[in-house]
């Protein structure tokens, strides 16, 4: 449900300016509240025109919205809500909107409860609820929240009920919140009793007021209420003020109210100052450091009102006390968020920049792999010296090549070829190869338990993975030492840090080495950042890890701290049962022979990519059309029906291959078609209808793929 705007409260206060500037006395305080109630157009009401209201009515309405505790009153048989700026502050994003409505229509989603409350408290009865929870809509979402909630009837001039008072409060606390009630009422009654003592003729008056002042403070241990008197002198003492403060009523009763306060606000006469703002401006508020028993500092949040008698003589103070602590630390914990945020935020945007750079690299190794591969077929097979500068080339393009799949794995474009993996299993066949790599000063410890569930992963890339961490955890350790790899099953409930709910399968690498301060940790997984000495490492190590592990749907967690070594964990997704059946190979013997000529049309915006690969097709006996975007492809398309295949890139300006290739499909539903990519992403709608080829792509990959989608077509 979405909140009720407060549009309609706004065009009241615009439309009766000239009266709202006018408050009534009795509406006057200095929160919102007072000024809001005035400038409602209560004559569209049956409550009626303020000047018209009842002296009972004034008197309710005023001790409402002087109260610093929530309190709502529904009035009449419609049960017309108005309320206090506590309220509103519990209200939500529903203030404005709420004042003047009906209670039944202003929260729909707890309507039987109030119509319940409106029977009882118009025929004169009280209800009281204790942590009750309800489902309200306060924010635009529907979320739990649980309250104490006391209801009374409220009186009109002739002593018959014409309303319902409510206290809500909410609260977490029920045990203590039903002692505190117990506790409250014999304050209550204790101070009730004072105050008759005091003023016995006006005890008709005073009886009202000692029911008001009940019906304010039940139940509420969120806060410290308690009476002063004229010099500060504790006069009563509240549950909510003995949870806060930790003094019992025996301890407190009778001490001067600076007590609560630290040595230095003593000292520099700060209770004294707070006594005199409330004497002589009505009230005094503020935050500021209190002390609990025991000297314990805590944050809080503190009101002093004046308390007058009917004379205007001031009988003493109420004091309202609430510990704000948790709000700051919530605070503390919202910016530690946000820095945890900030820096996702920046791997992300250093992933969007290296998946960008790889790609752009793809093209380039692309066209000087096919340029040599070309070069190398033309040259005479007597000039060694010439072949051997070729074949160092291709090797150090190979090594690009390797180099950029390490920049998408971190950018997360990589293909992934995901399959049901058994990690013990994998552990062991690789125990050979990582004691070889790592060498004989350091010995590996593999722990798992049994029947670890399977986890859905690109074997390969694992691998990969694994390797890496056992290398760097090697490093660690230059003297030598135990290198730990561990698994254990984890579920995962609710969003936590990037993981959804499920189960995983955390995958642990342990060191004992010098480990990482905290700098050097946030950018562990940074591309290119090593702590490692020039040309022992490309600083893409983690980096790949942690795309790998993000793209399958997991994450890659490290913990570390100088002196005790460093732990990374690899989380994985547990493979659903039944998943990772593997498709039927290629019939490659029938795909060799499928080498007839062919025309092919090549669509890509690299003019250099466009240009050998269109040489490398023609080296193979076929005839290459070229096209350097999406609608020149499409034209050709349309102009010549001799094209036997499609080969188009994906990223290209103004048409994606995706979008050509659901072109051409509409004009030729039979042509077979080849994406030739360097990114992963392969749209789900069309990966089970084409054929990869990712880029860089050698003369070979290109002949297998042509004869492969030739073979698709028969």
């Amino acid at each position: 449900m979405r909140a009720v705007p407060g549009a309609c409260i706004g065009a009241g206060v615009t439309s009766t300016a000239a009266r709202a500037a006018n408050v009534p006395a009795f509406l006057t305080n200095d929160g919102e509240m007072g000024a809001r109630i005035a400038a409602f157009d209560w004559a569209a009401t049956s409550v009626g025109p303020i000047e018209r209201w009842s002296q009972s009515l004034r008197s309710i309405v005023a001790f409402l919205i002087n109260s610093p505790v929530p309190l709502v009153m529904l009035w009449g048989e419609d049960g017309y809500l108005i309320y206090n700026d506590g309220y509103s502050q519990f209200a939500g994003e529903r203030h404005p909107g709420l004042l003047g409505m009906k209670v039944l229509e202003a929260w729909p989603e707890v309507a039987d409860l109030n119509a319940h409350v409106m029977r009882v408290g118009l025929a004169g009865g009280t209800l009281a609820y204790r942590n009750h929870k309800l489902k309200l809509n306060r924010t635009g979402v529907f979320e739990d929240c649980w309250l104490d909630l006391d209801y009374s009837p409220v009186f009109d001039d002739d002593g018959h009920p014409a309303g319902v008072m409510a206290v809500v409060v909410e609260t977490t606390e029920s045990v203590l919140a039903e002692q505190a009630l117990r506790k409250s009422e014999i304050q209550l009654r204790q101070l009730n009793a004072e105050l008759e003592s005091r003023a016995n003729e006006r005890a008709a008056a005073l009886e009202q007021s000692r029911t008001q002042f009940r019906l304010l403070v039940q139940g509420v241990t969120d806060y410290a209420i308690y009476m002063l008197d004229p010099n500060g002198v504790v006069a009563s003492w509240n549950a909510g003020a003995q949870r806060i403060k930790g003094y019992a009523p025996e301890e407190i009763m009778g001490a001067h109210f600076s007590t609560f306060y630290p040595d230095e606000d003593r000292a520099a006469g700060e209770p004294e100052r707070a006594l005199e703002t409330a004497r002589r401006l009505g009230r005094f508020a503020a935050e500021g450091w209190r002390m609990r028993k025991g000297g314990v500092r805590f944050r809080a949040s503190v009101v002093l009102d004046a308390i007058h008698d009917d004379d205007g003589r001031l009988i003493g103070f109420a004091k309202i006390t609430r510990d704000i602590t948790e709000r700051e630390e919530a605070q503390r914990e919202l910016e530690v968020a946000r820095e945890a945020l900030f820096q996702a935020q920046k791997i992300e945007a250093i992933g969007q920049l290296t998946g960008g750079v790889a790609h752009d690299f793809n093209n380039l190794l692309m066209a000087i792999m096919s340029g040599l591969t070309l070069l190398r077929k033309r040259l005479p097979e007597d000039d060694a010296q010439i072949t051997r500068l070729i074949d160092n080339s291709m090797q150090a393009a190979d090594r690009g090549a390797a180099l950029t799949q390490r920049m998408l794995a971190f950018a997360r474009r990589q293909e992934l070829k995901s399959e049901r993996v058994d990690m013990p299993a994998l552990v062991a066949d690789m125990r050979d190869l990582l004691e070889r790599t790592i060498g004989p000063s350091w010995w590996i410890e593999v722990h798992f338990p049994d029947h670890l569930p399977a986890v859905w992963a690109d074997t390969n890339q694992l691998e990969m993975a694994l390797l890496n961490l056992a290398v760097n955890a090697r490093d660690a350790m230059p003297d030598g030492g135990r290198i730990c790899i561990d698994a254990i099953e984890q579920e995962v409930v609710g969003e936590v840090r990037s993981l959804s709910s499920g189960h995983y399968v955390r995958m642990t690498v342990h060191d004992e080495g010098m480990g990482m301060d905290a700098a050097t940790l946030a950018r562990a997984t940074e591309p290119f950042f090593t702590t490692k000495g020039v040309g022992k490492g490309t600083g893409l190590g983690l980096s790949m890890i942690h795309g790998f592990a993000r793209q399958n749907g997991g994450m890659l967690e490290i913990e570390s701290a100088p002196g005790k070594g460093t732990s990374a964990h690899l989380w994985l997704p547990v493979a659903v049962e039944g998943a990772g059946a593997a498709a039927p190979a290629p019939r490659r013997e029938a795909a060799r022979r499928a080498t007839r000529s062919l025309v092919v049309l090549v669509a890509d915006d690299d003019p250099l990519v466009l240009m050998n690969t269109a040489d490398l097709l023609t080296d193979l006996g076929h005839k290459a059309i070229e096209a350097d975007s999406g609608i020149a492809a499409l034209d050709q398309l349309e102009a010549r029906e001799d094209i036997a295949l499609l080969i188009t890139d994906q990223a290209m300006p103004g048409m994606t291959g995706t979008e050509l290739i659901a072109r051409a499909r509409a004009l030729r539903p039979e042509l077979p078609i080849i994406l030739a990519t360097g990114y992963g992403e392969t749209p789900a709608d069309a990966a089970a209808h084409l054929l990869r080829l990712n880029k860089p792509f050698t003369q070979a990959d290109l002949e297998r793929a042509v004869a492969e989608s030739m073979l698709q077509r028969v």
